[in-house]
């Protein structure tokens, strides 16, 4: 490719020849005539991806762990995500049983920089991760996790740069070729179908090798399906001081009073939890992702190469489900609660006298298509033999938007109020809820209630331009590496939500055809651990809930469309469907100016070799972010818990934010003896916050309870988070296809993103605290119930002092009363990201063993890595006014995986186990500041394949993953206290493939 003999580094070398990209390889030129002979391994089969992968990390720069693709078309895993768990320090996050995003040395996601053969990509989440599920791997040639900095790296890799790199056809002349099929079997499926993979992939070069052209294509269809137990709307946490005396008075709304129907209750000086929810939930889901490549590539003389490239990716997702569950209205409960100083009920109940409680069982549909393209251009040039220059431009977006008739997020809701008693059991893995009722459930008791048609469509899009060069010194083997980048990227959300608050019910039991509610059962569905009531002290009438009818969604809505008025209306002219009259629209542009210097010294240390390389990195960022949304002025008391906000226009607001850093790095790394490596890095390294929190405005839900309302807004002027970084590690390679490594990390860092929930009123009052509760009070009036009733019997329009804010709905008989004048302001915990300058220090160990025994065929790999941060979540901190507050990092927590081989007489095996310890993932609920915690989780997967001999090019080959059927749960701040329990199933493939 040049004109003049190069000594490129091993590193170099291997991602030129292995991997395929159209990257600029750091190079070094010699005397003429000279040369330097690098072995060169051919990358075919396990052994030979394992090997390749060997040799990148040790002749790397800094420390750095790879993966390589094992043939052309044929990377070690069908999904990105879940090879990179199989590198030291790598962790993933499962959405639907599949890989999709990584953690890596603790810090999350959004702290990773994933790029595509070197360009930021954008994604529809919001945040700044990759979704990993959304491309195919079968044109992946390799992925490189840089875990030290260097100034050539983009910002926003505080845990690791992450670079996906693609197949390039004139690094691999010739004509080659695969195709794939693939079975696939998902066991959570409910109808246990077979769904069909197909991936092809072409690359030829022509014209004595100047001028190549690649084209891949892959289409995968998955059915899968989970089932799911709750607690969806999250505990409610007290001070054990704090009771409920059923008067009024020192009435925080959740608390429990203390009395003889609480058996052990929590002391004054424990905290405690109550529940909101017990929800059992089942899915089915269908995916379908596309996706497609095109390269071109132009070599006219040996040391200018240009690329053309086309990257697309589709992945539909339609979702359905079914539930049922129990809402808890904090009125007088009976409960067995757990030894402080952290307490839970062991079993939660309440009793309502007169019954009529709703037993909810609701149905949804989601579709979302998510979309992305990226066009990108890039050229290199040798311009003499010691300066080499790169281009590269792309051009990408990616959208994601509704897919389906009701929207991107469709929720009705039915329910029999035939509820006298509801309890559930938190003993067992598994919350168990059982209600009390004074006949049996029956189809004829369904009625209509709530809805909530949703739209949201997003679209980023990323402009840059990048200018990188390499140019040798030639004094002492020392080089200067420089360059500049203009990224541009841009966020569009739209929102709207059509959401009926008739939760009290429409229309009669009986209006609804018994056919629509097929009866099914609950219990038998999950695998896992429940309690039995033995703690149950309660009404001897309230036992386990094992029926649902799994309703029939699209009967349903159109009777309900038909027969029910709305107070609002989609674009069907009524409420049962979405509109797409966006009425929440946020618009965030933020633009970056990077240039960077390096400087590269190669020499010996007496007669050891070693390399030095120090840098120094300059960003400059602009953010500026327009919003619409939703103004609210008033609201009504539609339920007994719950209140309805009403809008009134919109709010409009611009709002900026800037920042500029300088961050240098250092890379050291020296062979001590022969194939033993040490290596030490310094850098500072910034991670940006994502793009939700950089957002304008302010957004209210629209329904709100007693204990307030909720909301969350973004603060365009966050500054990213600042992270100095200390690594030292040391590597043995014993043998050829053998390595041992030990690594120690630290990182010092500052200007945590707070998200802690915050009170905030906006002057909207609140009608069930003021003087009209008060007054009922007074009478004699305990409950929401008597309450609301006393109010309508007192002010309502038939009454002596008629009140036009307290009305009867007509469409379902509720009373709904308005805040006036005289009643407090609601309460809202808003949630707004703002910047704490306290630092923490995350530090921890690796270490990695790779054997492969001589020529038997069988080896292995196992990698630990240990995580400390210095502040861990104090559960016994309640995050009330007064209380410290709690910025810790999420995602924190141990990995190991450990992997055997087997490669030989055309068969290949690998067996692979993997396990993370459990971690903080959220230090927020709906219920606002309470932690969320996910427990330890391990899997098993295998491949095997085999090479068919009269067939050359030919594998067929059978994976599994999560062949164990593990499943996953949340908890809060106790074991007890669970938010998400959730099975899925083992998922089988069969297939072949065919290479020529």
């Amino acid at each position: 490719m040049t004109s003049v003999t190069f000594k490129k580094t091993k590193l170099a070398t291997s991602l030129s020849l292995a991997l395929g990209v159209g990257v600029m390889a750091p190079a070094h030129a010699e005397e003429e005539g000279s040369t330097d002979n690098v072995e060169v391994i051919e990358v075919r089969g396990l052994r030979g991806s394992v090997v390749k992968s060997m040799d990148m990390k040790r002749g790397s720069d800094g420390i750095v762990d790879t993966i390589n693709a094992e043939d052309i078309g044929k990377f070690p895993d069908s999904n990105l995500a879940e090879s990179l768990q199989r590198i030291t320090g790598v962790a993933i996050d499962r959405q639907n049983g599949e890989g999709s995003r990584v953690t890596v040395r603790g810090f999350g996601p959004d702290q990773n920089l994933v790029l595509l053969n070197g360009r930021q990509m954008p994604v529809t989440t919001g945040s700044r991760s990759f979704e990993f599920d959304n491309i195919a791997s079968e044109a992946i040639s390799g992925v490189v996790v840089e875990k030290t900095s260097t100034a050539h790296n983009p910002t926003g890799g505080i845990g690791a740069t992450i670079d996906v790199l693609t197949q390039r056809p004139l690094n691999a002349p010739g004509m080659k070729a695969s195709f794939g099929v693939k079975a696939l079997d998902d066991t959570s499926a409910e109808d246990g179908s077979i769904t069909p993979e197909l991936s092809a992939l072409y690359s030829n070069t022509f014209a004595d090798d100047k001028f190549g052209v690649l084209v891949s294509a892959s289409y995968q269809e998955r059915e899968s399906g989970n089932r799911q137990a709750q607690v969806g709307t999250g505990w409610r946490s007290f001070p054990g001081v704090v009771d409920q005396d059923w008067s009024g008075n020192n009435a925080e709304w959740g608390g429990v009073p203390k009395d003889d129907n609480q058996i052990n209750r929590p002391g004054d000086d424990d905290v405690y939890s109550v529940p909101q929810t017990t929800i059992y939930r089942f899915e089915e889901q269908q995916r379908e992702r596309l996706n497609g490549q095109l390269v071109l590539q132009y070599e006219p003389i040996e040391s200018v190469r240009a690329t053309v490239d086309y990257t697309y990716m589709r992945n539909d997702v339609d979702t359905q489900h079914n539930d049922v569950s129990a809402w808890y209205n904090f009125v007088p409960s009976q409960s067995t609660w757990s030894d402080g100083p952290v307490s839970s009920p062991l079993v939660y109940s309440e009793l309502y006298p007169g019954g009529g409680v709703d037993l909810s069982m609701a149905a949804g549909h989601s579709a979302t298509r998510d979309e992305g393209g990226s066009l990108g251009f890039n050229v290199t040039w040798d311009v003499n033999d010691r300066l080499s220059l790169e281009l590269d431009y792309h051009d990408s977006y990616a959208e994601q938007t509704p897919n389906g008739p009701w929207g991107s997020n469709a929720n009705l809701s039915t329910a029999a109020f035939i509820r006298n008693s509801s309890a559930t059991d938190f003993t067992g893995d598994i919350p168990v809820l059982a209600v009390g009722t004074d006949k049996p459930l029956e189809p004829t008791d369904m009625v209509v209630t709530g809805s909530v048609f949703g739209n949201a469509q997003n679209r980023a899009e990323i402009e840059q331009w990048q200018l990188h060069g390499s140019y040798y010194i030639g004094e002492g083997g020392s080089s200067i590496d420089f360059g500049v980048a203009l990224t541009t990227v841009s966020n569009h959300t739209q929102e709207v939500n059509v959401q009926r608050n008739d939760w009290g019910g429409v229309g009669s039991p009986g209006d609804m055809d018994p056919a629509w509610f097929p009866a099914d059962t609950v219990l038998d569905k999950f695998d896992g651990s429940m309690g039995d009531f033995s703690d149950y002290q309660g009404d001897a009438s309230t036992t386990p809930l094992n029926t649902i009818f799994m309703w029939d969604f699209e009967a349903v809505r159109a009777f309900a469309a038909e027969n029910y008025d709305s107070s609002v209306v989609g674009d069907c002219g009524n409420g049962f469907c979405p509109s797409t009259n966006y009425d929440i629209d946020r618009f965030t542009e933020e633009e970056s100016l990077s240039a960077y210097f390096q400087y590269n010294l190669e020499g010996e240390l007496g007669s050891r070799p070693y390399d030095f390389h120090v840098g120094v990195r300059y960003e400059d960022t602009d953010v500026t972010s327009t919003s619409k949304v939703t103004n609210y002025t008033t609201a009504t008391w539609i339920a007994e818990t719950e209140i309805a906000l009403n809008a009134d226009g919109s709010v409009f607001d611009t709002a900026t934010g800037n920042y500029d850093y300088w961050l240098p790095n250092v890379n050291f790394n020296i062979e001590v003896i022969d194939d033993v490596y040490l290596r030490a890095a310094y850098s500072q390294t910034i991670g940006r916050p994502d793009y939700t929190s950089i957002q304008g405005g302010t957004v209210l839900g629209t329904l709100a309870n007693r204990g307030g309302g909720s909301g969350d807004g973004g603060n365009p002027g966050l500054l990213p988070l600042e992270s100095t970084n200390y690594d030292l590690s040391a590597e043995w390679y014993f043998t050829e296809a053998s390595y041992v490594s030990v690594g120690f990390f630290m990182k010092e860092v500052t200007n945590f993103i707070d998200s802690t929930p915050f009170e905030e009123s906006f002057g909207i009052a609140d009608p069930s605290n003021g003087q009209y509760v008060n007054e009922a009070i007074a009478a004699g009036a305990t409950t929401a119930i008597e309450q609301r009733q006393w109010i309508f019997d007192n002010y309502g329009p038939n009454s002596a002092n008629p009140d036009p804010n307290v009305t009867m709905n007509p469409a379902n008989g509720n009373i709904e009363i308005t805040g006036g004048a005289n009643d407090e302001d609601m309460s809202f915990l808003i949630t707004r990201p703002s910047n704490d300058d306290r630092e923490q220090t995350i530090d921890g160990w690796e270490f990695a063993l790779q054997h492969f025994f001589g020529d038997t065929g069988f080896g292995f790999q196992a990698n630990y890595t240990l995580v400390n941060a210095d502040e861990e979540y104090n559960n016994f901190n309640l995050n009330r006014p007064g209380d410290d507050p709690q910025n810790v990092i999420v995602g924190i927590s141990d990995t190991a995986n450990l992997v055997a081989m087997y490669e030989n007489y055309g068969f290949q095996v690998r067996v692979a186990y993997n396990w993370r310890d459990e971690f903080l993932n959220s230090t927020g609920q709906d219920t606002g500041a309470n932690p969320q915690y996910t427990e330890a989780y391990s899997q098993i997967d295998f491949n095997v394949s085999y090479d068919i001999p009269v067939v050359d090019g030919l594998t067929v080959f059978l994976e599994g993953i999560n062949v164990t059927e593990e499943e996953t749960r949340v908890h809060g701040r106790s074991s007890y206290q669970v938010l998400n329990y959730t099975e899925t199933g083992a998922r089988y493939a069969l297939g072949a493939r065919y290479t020529f």
